[in-house]
């Protein structure tokens, strides 16, 4: 039913984590900004991995209601086909864990430089 439409929405949170962690971690590495706001956007990362989690695991439920009312009409379907339409619903949650995954990943990163930046003197 919406399995392109959520796949397409995963794809463009995707898109979303990733342009704003290189924006605001981009200032970090170019030694211009290490101040307690960076951290606090920096953290949005894992905010929108999340609703990447939350959003593929809607799209799953969705779906799987879509193939049991489906089922329902026709009366009962074979074992292997149930199995294999359980194995498909599955794909946006999974990609919806990759990218939340991805998310804590550079957040750690991301984290984990800024506090190091933060703890050395400036040199001027």
């Amino acid at each position: 039913m919406g399995g392109p439409l959520f796949m397409g929405l995963l794809t463009a949170l995707l898109i979303i984590m990733l342009a704003w962690a290189i924006y605001h971690f981009l200032p970090v590495l170019l030694h211009k900004e290490t101040g307690k706001n960076t951290a606090l956007r920096l953290k949005h990362i894992r905010t929108i991995g999340s609703f990447a989690l939350v959003t593929g695991i809607l799209a799953q439920l969705i779906g799987l209601y879509s193939a049991f009312s489906a089922v329902e009409q026709m009366g009962g379907v074979s074992p292997a086909m149930l199995m294999g339409g359980l194995k498909v619903s599955m794909i946006t949650t999974l990609y919806g864990l990759v990218i939340y995954l991805l998310s804590l990943l550079i957040w750690f990163i991301a984290d984990h430089i800024l506090y190091k930046k933060a703890k050395q003197p400036e040199l001027t």
